[in-house]
């Protein structure tokens, strides 16, 4: 009897041991109010896949859409921030694709550089390589 109970409590920890491991990975950061769409709210979450990578997964919840801004712009841009203080367009988020009716949009990439830091910027064209309109959201650095 005294062996059952010992192994039990052996997987026990080792369960919990595990899954503590795996939380620690797991990087969580909330972005901070917007001013320019208030009611907006997410959050970033960042991970390090079995290749090493960083994989960014991003959630926003009341995402006005692109088109309904002031002035109206084309899309939304991930941007990351690196450890050497540069930003870099990691993709979009656009109104048609990446939005549901509900407002909820949600966004996810795989970087092989470190992030400190996610910001959403509204542009006229996807494709810039820095931003160059208003930040929408944006997360203190990590």
């Amino acid at each position: 009897m005294r062996k059952s109970v010992s192994k039990k409590h052996f997987i026990s920890i080792l369960m919990v041991l595990f899954l503590l491991s795996c939380t620690s990975c797991a990087r969580k950061v909330a972005f901070l109010i917007s001013p320019v769409v208030p009611a907006a709210r997410g959050n970033v979450q960042v991970t390090k896949d079995n290749n090493k990578n960083y994989v960014i997964h991003v959630n926003i919840l009341n995402l006005a859409e692109v088109e309904r801004l002031s002035p109206p712009k084309h899309a939304y841009v991930v941007w990351m921030v690196t450890e050497q203080d540069i930003a870099k367009n990691i993709g979009q988020i656009s109104s048609k694709e990446g939005m549901t009716k509900q407002l909820k949009a949600s966004f996810q990439t795989v970087s092989a550089i470190k992030p400190n830091k996610i910001f959403i910027t509204a542009e006229d064209d996807a494709a810039v390589s820095s931003p160059m309109g208003e930040i929408i959201l944006s997360t203190n650095s990590f």
